[in-house]
């Protein structure tokens, strides 16, 4: 049973069928038919006037800070943001500029503390050019970042001059947990990514939408990153079945996550059920006799495998490879792990 993300799920048959059958051209030269079909479709469904496939959700956060910014700005973003964990320093080795981390509250930065991160204009600041907000949260747990929050610091970022990118790899489990459209929290962004790769189930791919003008810097910046696919159609196809079929389907996913969180608190594991918004539980071993890498090294040889967060939280996602039965199955090792390893 794999928890440790929604990335490792495969793609549908309905997707495999796609692939096969895609229509394909040179993307390039913007003569693939599906992944114009996809960007269309992307665009409209965010109310953005354009939409970019990009390789991955790295790459679309990154060719959108590269389009956002010059060589010596500063970004805004929240202190456990995947932008600053995660991307391996792109942002200073692609873009040049450098992170101002904001540490919030549930993946949540306050509006007064990014009020008050500006630079003011000043020969010795570097100039504060992009404000990035992650929605759902990853290191939170997937929390969901609320839509007044979007749109204070949205508000905030205009009185400035500054654009608002948002990292919204998983923005849909945000939308169906606060029943809030991807096009409202669209509304309070200049950029958003998200990715067809996770809860989406798509093999490969994530998608950039903005304003024609962005994409266009967004798609030559892409060129430079050698992100060019070509007859990129074959991909492109799972992503259309993967914003038309599978959108819905990811309330299954926090359902059994909440399902999960719940019956590891009544074995005895420190988790918080009520802090459990979309796909993602967060277990701690602090009340356990080993730490959450040993715990890993078990429970992998049982045939459960997660990721820890530190060396006392473990984070397990649910998506639409694991079924409910699946975590029961996986709740029998937990079980017996708690009566092993408890103190």
């Amino acid at each position: 049973m794999d928890l440790r993300s929604d990335t490792v799920t495969k793609p549908t048959a309905e997707m495999r069928k796609a692939i096969a059958e895609a229509e394909v051209g040179d993307d390039v030269y913007g003569e693939d038919p599906t992944v114009n079909r996809l960007e269309e479709l992307a665009a409209e469904m965010f109310g953005k006037e354009a939409a970019l496939f990009v390789a991955s959700g790295t790459m679309g956060n990154q060719v959108s800070i590269m389009a956002h910014t010059q060589r010596g700005d500063e970004v805004i973003l929240e202190a456990d943001s995947h932008i600053f964990w995660y991307e391996a320093g792109a942002m200073a080795v692609l873009s040049g500029v450098m992170p101002h981390p904001i540490k919030g509250r549930n993946g949540a930065m306050d509006p007064d503390e990014v009020r008050r991160a500006i630079r003011p204009k000043d020969i010795h600041f570097p100039r504060t050019s992009l404000i990035s907000i992650e929605n759902t949260h990853n290191r939170s747990g997937g929390r969901v970042v609320p839509i007044e929050n979007f749109k204070a610091i949205y508000e905030i970022a205009k009185e400035h001059g500054i654009n608002v990118h948002v990292d919204g790899a998983r923005i849909f489990n945000a939308a169906i947990a606060s029943n809030v459209s991807v096009k409202e929290y669209a509304k309070y962004a200049d950029s958003l990514m998200f990715c067809l790769s996770k809860g989406l189930c798509a093999p490969v791919g994530s998608i950039v939408v903005g304003s024609k003008q962005f994409i266009e810097r967004a798609r030559k910046a892409r060129k430079i990153l050698g992100g060019g696919m070509r007859q990129a159609g074959v991909l492109a196809a799972a992503g259309i079945v993967a914003l038309t079929k599978m959108v819905d389907r990811l309330k299954q996913d926090h359902e059994n996550a909440k399902f999960l969180a719940l019956k590891l608190r009544e074995i005895g594991y420190m988790v918080n059920p009520e802090e459990v918004e979309t796909n993602m539980v967060i277990l701690r071993t602090d009340n356990l006799r080993v730490d959450a890498h040993q715990l890993l090294k078990t429970m992998k040889e049982r045939g459960v495998l997660a990721v820890a967060f530190s060396d006392s939280s473990i984070r397990l996602v649910t998506h639409n490879d694991v079924s409910r039965s699946d975590i029961l199955r996986a709740l029998d090792v937990f079980e017996k792990l708690f009566k092993e390893f408890r103190l």
